[in-house]
C-alpha cells in the first residue's frame, strides 16, 4: 500500500499541523472542512511557531505550503485520489458519526483511514465505519513538528499491512511511531497528562488557587518547561472543553461539569487559548514570560 496523496478531515490547531507536516515532507496534501476559511488562518497560524521552533525560514514554511494543493468543503471531491484520510474533526462521538457515514459513502475502495481522535479509542469509532479493515488511529502531539511521536494503534480487524502503511508514512514525515500493543484511553501520551490537566483544573474548578499560582507551583516544584494551564492554552480551550465534557457525560461527575462550566463561559468570551489571544494568559506576551512571575 502506497501513500502519496494524503487528506486531512478536519483543519482545527492539529488538524492544520498535520497537514503542514505531511506537505513538508512531499506529500500532496488536500484538507476537508466545513469551513474553508477557517482551515486557511489555522494555517497561517502555524507559521510563527514553526519558524520559531524549527529555526526555519520563510521559505521553509512556503515549501510546506505549496504541497496544500486544495483546501475545500466538498468531501467526495477531496478524498477521490486519496490514499490516506487523516480524520481530525471535533472530538463529539456525534459528529464523529455524522463524518463517518458521510465519508463511507464517498471514499475509495482503497484508501487507508486513521482518527486522530484524543479521547476515543478505535473501538468505538470503527463501529461508525464501512472500512473496519483499513481503519486505525494515529495520535499526533501539538507542535508536531518538535513534538513528532505518532501513536498508532489498530483493531482486530485492522489489516497488517495497513499497519505498515501508517507505520511507514509516520517514519516518512519524520515521526516516531509508537504503536501499542492494544488500545488506551489517552493512549500513551494524554494517559499521562490528562490526569495532570484533570487534577490541576479540580483545583482551579474547587478555589484552592487560581490558574497561574498552579502552573508556578508546578514549574518551580518540577522543574517543567509548561505549567498545566500553559498546556491548556495551547491545546485549546475548546477541545479542553470537549474532553472534560465527554467525560462528564460518561461519569456524571459534579467536578468535571463545573470545569466543563468554567471552560464555557471563557470560551463564550471569546478566551479560547493561544489561538485568540488569551485564555488562561494573553498573547503573544503571556504573564509567565515576566520575570517577576517565578518570584
Amino acid at each position: 500500500m502506497e501513500i502519496k496523496n494524503v487528506v486531512i478531515a478536519g483543519a482545527g490547531v492539529l488538524g492544520s499541523q498535520i497537514a503542514f507536516q505531511a506537505a513538508r515532507f512531499g506529500y500532496q496534501v488536500k484538507i476537508w472542512n466545513r469551513h474553508t476559511d477557517r482551515a486557511e488562518r489555522r494555517l497561517a497560524a502555524i507559521k510563527e511557531p514553526f519558524m520559531k521552533d524549527m529555526h526555519a525560514s520563510e521559505d521553509d514554511y512556503k515549501k510546506a505550503m505549496d504541497n496544500i494543493v486544495d483546501i475545500s468543503n466538498d468531501l467526495a471531491a477531496t478524498v477521490k485520489d486519496a490514499d490516506l484520510v487523516i480524520e481530525s474533526v471535533s472530538e463529539s462521538l456525534e459528529i464523529k458519526k455524522a463524518f463517518y457515514a458521510d465519508l463511507g459513502k464517498v471514499l475509495p475502495d482503497r484508501t487507508i483511514v486513521a482518527s486522530n481522535s484524543s479521547t476515543f479509542v478505535p473501538s468505538e469509532l470503527v463501529k461508525f465505519t464501512s472500512f473496519p479493515e483499513r481503519f486505525l488511529h494515529m495520535h499526533f502531539a501539538n507542535h508536531i513538528w518538535s513534538h513528532n511521536v505518532a501513536e498508532i494503534v489498530g483493531t482486530d480487524a485492522t489489516l497488517p499491512e495497513v499497519k505498515d502503511a501508517a507505520i511507514k508514512f509516520t517514519r516518512s514525515i519524520d515521526m516516531v511511531p509508537v504503536v501499542l500493543k492494544k488500545e488506551n484511553h489517552g493512549y500513551v501520551m494524554n494517559a499521562l497528562l490528562i490526569p495532570l490537566l484533570n487534577a490541576a483544573q479540580t483545583l482551579w474548578a474547587n478555589g484552592v488557587a487560581d490558574p497561574h499560582t498552579i502552573d508556578k507551583d508546578w514549574m518551580i516544584s518540577n522543574g517543567s518547561p509548561l505549567g498545566p494551564f500553559m498546556i491548556l492554552d495551547i491545546v485549546g480551550l475548546r477541545t479542553a472543553y470537549e474532553i472534560v465534557q465527554n467525560q462528564y457525560q460518561q461519569t456524571r461527575n459534579s467536578t468535571a461539569k463545573k470545569i466543563a462550566d468554567n471552560l464555557k463561559e471563557m470560551i463564550d468570551q471569546g478566551h479560547t487559548g493561544v489561538e485568540s489571544g488569551q485564555g488562561f494568559y494573553h498573547y503573544p506576551n503571556p504573564e509567565y514570560k515576566d520575570p517577576d512571575f517565578f518570584k
